[in-house]
């Protein structure tokens, strides 16, 4: 499956605004609603992405393999959910932390194009043995 990389800056520019806002209100409950966000671009189904196809017509100048950047929503999703354990528990420094760490990585995306999540995927794709015989047949 293929990502249009448009979409995927998008998201995390919205990403970006939601968490600095969870940052500023500490709100569980819009924390939570990112955290189904997270959910849903881990199978896919992101809301932010839709929104932006939803707008944007044009076709991508070039697309990129989809699976760094749901392995990105799935580290975004722990980040989140650390959060929200954090404000239900009253650990509000581990919320604070969680939600400005998982910031820093939609901020990266949004501003510079630079998927931190992405970069992570591929560094364990590399380390893993098994994954490195998959892409060697």
């Amino acid at each position: 499956m293929r990502a249009d990389p448009r979409a995927l800056r998008f998201g995390a520019a919205i990403t970006t605004l939601v968490l600095f806002s969870v940052l500023v209100t500490e709100s569980a409950w819009l924390l939570a609603a990112q955290t189904a966000v997270f959910a849903l671009g881990v199978v896919g189904r992101s809301p932010y992405v839709m929104l932006f196809k939803a707008f944007v017509k044009s076709a991508p100048k070039e697309t990129e393999d989809a699976r760094p950047p749901r392995f990105a929503q799935l580290a975004g999703l722990v980040f989140a959910v650390a959060g929200l354990v954090g404000f239900l528990t009253g650990i509000v420094p581990l919320a604070l932390a969680a939600t400005a760490a998982a910031l820093l990585a939609a901020f990266l995306n949004a501003a510079f194009g630079f998927c931190l999540g992405c970069e992570m995927y591929l560094l364990i794709r590399r380390l893993t043995p098994a994954a490195n015989m998959e892409v060697s047949q």
